[in-house]
């Protein structure tokens, strides 16, 4: 059954990932575990790449700007020590990720080592893909946007999204699960609709009145272009 049409002047439809195009349950009881369990070995196994080099740079300099926080993690530089050294470093890089997984921070940083140990681990087969994008559909999609645009909580982030993808805010439909994120979107003048699946964070009486509900891609009617 439709339960939404999509706006005629909708051109681009914006995908969250987590709760949206994949389960809650698949990233927090997969997807984070292993980040824990793999992290010490990857970075071990990598270090000498320069996308790993430039992962800890990013984590370094996250680690820098939270010196003002509460159980902070640093990480030091090299300091031409030797394995003890090297060893020590790559314990204070685990220490921080842990540290900031423990607090469900979303910064660039520690999302951008995430998302090379996961494709790292798609690509060997350790962790089987539930992710809707990459069973189907693949080739209409067209773009990626993380932290590095901005938060999923900030209307500006819509805005620099809109204009790097080369259209109005008002052409872009953006489903997510999440309210904070919806409303975020609309004061930027983008059309939402929260996605309902099991797992989800539950909705207000309020909200479930407010926001357009679907609970599969399948229930969005796409008028003709012709």
């Amino acid at each position: 059954m439709v339960v939404l049409s999509v706006p005629a002047e909708v051109t681009a439809i914006l995908l969250d990932i987590e709760g949206t195009t994949t389960p809650i349950a698949f990233v927090k009881d997969i997807l984070f575990p292993y980040i824990k369990e793999n992290v010490k070995e990857y970075l071990q196994t990598h270090w000498e790449e320069e996308e790993c080099q430039q992962d800890v740079s990013l984590l370094r300099k996250q680690a820098e700007e939270d010196t003002h926080l509460e159980g902070a993690v640093p990480i030091p530089a090299a300091s031409g020590n030797g394995v003890d050294d090297l060893q020590q470093i790559i314990q204070a890089v685990v220490d921080n990720v842990f540290w900031q997984m423990s607090l469900d921070r979303k910064t660039t940083a520690l999302k951008q080592l995430q998302g090379h140990m996961w494709r790292a681990a798609f690509t060997a087969g350790h962790i089987k893909a539930e992710l809707l994008l990459l069973i189907a559909g693949i080739q209409l999609v067209d773009g990626h946007f993380d932290t590095k645009i901005g938060h999923k909580v900030e209307s500006e982030s819509y805005r620099k999204i809109a204009n790097s993808i080369g259209c109005s805010t008002n052409n872009i439909l953006f489903l997510t699960d999440v309210t904070l994120e919806a409303s975020a979107a609309e004061e930027a003048d983008v059309h939402v609709a929260v996605v309902v699946r099991p797992g989800n964070p539950g909705l207000t009486d309020d909200e479930k009145m407010y926001y357009s509900l679907i609970t599969s891609f399948s229930d969005l009617y796409l008028p003709s272009s012709t």
